[in-house]
């Protein structure tokens, strides 16, 4: 599928630079969902085809980061997510975190452990033989940096250190794998294009060895459609036994966008993404960088009155860039700061 054809999947306005707060659905992803909010306004189905799009989204997700999908559990927000996580690490455990890091990937260690922040180019060197964990993002939101993930690997394994990251920045146009990581969690509503309310992770086997199912529920039964009613305990003998019941019409949106992500393939929607995301730091004067989110000191309010769409975090102009920017936003942008 060749760009050009894929263009028109969206119906993106010119000017939209905030994929990092939240992506615009494919028409496809965005059809599905009406149809299913027709069927709920109108009671004419059972929700059992709604359920299916959870198994739908959880194989794309599965496919997109390179694991098994008994790996891959799915939730509704990192925080959530993470915060089973926590429940792996024993009391006192030191996790090591950068010091701009999103507080969904934050607040769950403060809360469980103690934690110790470092400069984010420093992360593998922070780990040592105390260090329980490292939780980072694989692109960071504030500052677009994309982590060294192999290094920190390293430097975790050298220690028996355990490895969370969120990929909520990243997975949908970074090829994210899960080799050497225990627990890999994201967000679905900002790259990969889905409603608010969906999100997956990767919990590796030996990490959910050490994990308690906390949010433990109907849904993460082991047997399906019969664990609605009274114990004993029977959960999933794998990841998902750490499922949270499912927010449906968010998978539904989820699903076809995810499959179409990987349709696509991630290495060309990054080739595509940097490439604007470049274009628009050429503009600036800026040398090229790696990552589809791009920082910067530029007055906002330009941006605005030109009808361009982006964020400001931590005092800086935001702007991001998928699959669905054009050269033309990339332009206009530069035109209103220049």
């Amino acid at each position: 599928m060749d760009f050009a054809t894929t263009a028109k999947l969206w119906d993106a306005e010119p000017g939209w630079l905030n994929t990092a707060s939240y992506g615009l659905p494919p028409r496809p992803a965005f059809e599905e969902l009406q149809a299913v909010l027709t069927q709920w306004r109108h009671g004419s189905t059972d929700w059992k085809p709604w359920d299916a799009s959870v198994g739908r989204s959880r194989a794309a997700f599965a496919r997109l980061v390179g694991a098994p999908v008994t790996d891959v559990s799915v939730g509704s927000t990192v925080s959530q997510i993470m915060s089973v996580v926590a429940t792996a690490l024993p009391p006192g455990a030191r996790v090591v975190v950068p010091e701009v890091e999103f507080t969904s990937n934050l607040f769950p260690w403060a809360v469980a452990a103690e934690v110790v922040t470092v400069p984010a180019d420093r992360l593998a060197d922070a780990i040592t033989p105390g260090t329980a964990a490292v939780a980072f993002s694989l692109v960071q939101s504030a500052t677009g940096e994309v982590a060294p993930l192999a290094d920190i690997v390293a430097a975790a394994r050298a220690h028996d250190a355990l490895v969370f990251a969120d990929g909520s920045q990243a997975c949908g146009w970074l090829p994210v794998g899960v080799e050497g990581v225990d627990a890999l969690a994201c967000a679905a509503y900002k790259w990969l294009m889905a409603p608010r309310g969906a999100a997956f992770a990767y919990l590796s086997p030996r990490l959910r060895e050490r994990m308690r199912p906390l949010a433990a529920n109907w849904y993460a039964g082991a047997d399906e459609g019969g664990s609605y009613y009274g114990p004993p305990l029977r959960l999933r003998d794998d990841a998902r036994a750490f499922d949270l019941s499912p927010a449906w019409f968010s998978f539904v949106g989820a699903a076809p966008a995810l499959e179409l992500l990987n349709e696509i393939g991630v290495e060309r929607v990054r080739d595509h993404d940097v490439a604007l995301a470049n274009r628009f730091r050429a503009g600036l004067g800026l040398e090229p960088s790696d990552s589809a989110i791009v920082s910067v000191d530029a007055p906002g309010e330009r941006l605005r009155a030109a009808g361009i769409r982006a964020a400001v975090r931590a005092g800086r102009v935001r702007a991001s860039f998928h699959v669905y920017t054009t050269e033309a936003d990339v332009d206009r942008a530069l035109d209103a700061l220049t």
